[in-house]
């Protein structure tokens, strides 16, 4: 298989990531701090590694740098995530898409920031996809076509203020130029109508999330 030259894997850190599905073989990968580990485990060579390491194990960061891996170090009192940092490096390589391995689990404001950091405005003009735990991230800017199964559950986040015209095709209870707002559950817990959705927005940026669930067997 050829690597992927427009797709760049960032593997953060906290629990261990589990893809499920085969991985792009892309052109580059970064690891965040514990994610240099995570990333080994995973049968994946690292590019750069980036972050204050105090959650990776000094043997897997000289294990990196002999493969030939960068190691960019920042300070432990920073003003960004080592996710944010990778996230940055990552795009230094131009790539069209990004995609991020990591857990669902651990602390919540490490989860949520790391959610949020992936509609950061710096990365608007790249699609940005992630696997966290079981759950797929995607972010929407103007439009996007998902991919998945018949009876899958899907939420539509908006972020950084409403998002307007949100207009859904595919998905059961659809969205016809609708605005959300962050205080609102409106895009909450929708459903694929069959293996494809198009979900676009006007004004602002959604975060589509896939729990790993189907519709009848959500709580």
């Amino acid at each position: 298989m050829q690597p992927d030259s427009h797709t760049v894997i960032v593997v953060s850190s906290g629990g261990r990531p589990r893809p499920g599905a085969p991985l792009p073989d892309a052109s580059a990968v970064i690891a965040a701090d514990g994610g240099i580990e995570h990333a080994r485990a995973l049968g994946l060579r690292v590019d750069v590694a980036v972050g204050d390491f105090d959650s990776a194990a000094a043997e897997a960061i000289e294990a990196a740098s002999r493969a030939g891996a960068r190691i960019e170090r920042h300070p432990a009192e920073k003003d960004a995530t080592d996710l944010e940092l990778a996230l940055d490096t990552a795009l230094t390589f131009g790539p069209h898409r990004i995609l991020v391995l990591g857990a669902d689990a651990g602390r919540l404001d490490h989860l949520l920031a790391g959610v949020l950091a992936l509609a950061s405005e710096s990365l608007t003009g790249v699609l940005v996809d992630a696997v966290l735990g079981e759950s797929r991230v995607h972010v929407v800017r103007g439009e996007r076509t998902l991919t998945g199964e018949a009876g899958e559950l899907i939420s539509l986040l908006p972020v950084g203020g409403p998002a307007e015209g949100v207009t859904t095709e595919g998905l059961r209870y659809r969205l016809r130029g609708e605005t959300l707002t962050p205080a609102s559950s409106r895009g909450v817990s929708n459903v694929f109508a069959g293996k494809e959705a198009r979900i676009s927005v006007r004004r602002g940026v959604l975060i589509a999330i896939r729990p790993g669930e189907r519709a009848e067997e959500a709580p």
